[in-house]
């Protein structure tokens, strides 16, 4: 039962290949926060405009962006959008499959955020002359992304997490991938995937670090 040969010199050997992996894993998690995020505002406005259309389309994407698996929304994304002849790469697909549940999940932040935010504050930027967009924009927008920032890292190392899913689409390239194929050639499952669990949580670690620091000298929590 416990007759298993560690062997550590393999894993660590394939480090730097591990390392490069990991690059493309935050590189991958940073791009589809900055989608999330841009388009998480959209969806936010769109609730806020009182269009029945635009409303209806940003309660949808909500709703099925948190209540389906993220595994579901990356298939659909290289596999469904395929059907249609939309044929994305691997790395393309991983990306926009977490772009979209990041969009949902930050939408929901940002809707929490705004509810902290007293109905008063719009009102007196009304009052001075402001348009409804301008009164969101310099008024009510600053104060929810400072309310939602913190949350927001959560959801950001979420999408670190959530890269190692691109295996299934075939991705070979971020830390997951680089793993896999690695132990496929050396069967050293444990070494591999231990070593890549390591770098997984100092990654997200060092990302909450970052964002408390930002935080801190941003918004001086």
């Amino acid at each position: 039962m416990f007759s298993y040969t560690f062997h550590w010199n393999q894993a660590l050997k394939a480090l730097p290949q591990m390392l490069d992996g990991a690059l493309v894993t935050l590189q991958i998690a940073l791009l589809s926060m900055a989608i999330g995020v841009v388009v998480a505002l959209a969806l936010t406005l769109f609730r806020l405009s009182g269009n029945r259309i635009l409303n209806g389309f940003a309660t949808a994407w909500v709703e099925i962006a948190r209540n389906t698996p993220a595994l579901f929304q990356i298939y659909m994304a290289h596999f469904g959008l395929g059907n249609f002849g939309i044929h994305l790469s691997p790395y393309a697909a991983l990306l926009v499959g977490i772009a979209f549940n990041n969009a949902g999940y930050l939408a929901e932040n940002f809707r929490g955020a705004l509810k902290a935010i007293p109905e008063t504050q719009t009102r007196a930027a009304r009052s001075l002359g402001m348009t409804p967009l301008q009164a969101f924009r310099y008024i009510v927008m600053p104060q929810m992304l400072r309310i939602a920032f913190l949350p927001a890292t959560n959801q950001m190392v979420w999408a670190i997490l959530m890269t190692s899913l691109g295996v299934t689409v075939g991705m070979n390239t971020d830390l997951a991938g680089v793993t896999q194929a690695l132990n496929a050639v050396s069967f050293r499952t444990f070494e591999f995937f231990a070593l890549a669990a390591v770098i997984y949580y100092v990654i997200a670690k060092a990302v909450t670090l970052a964002a408390r620091l930002a935080a801190a000298r941003l918004f001086r929590y």
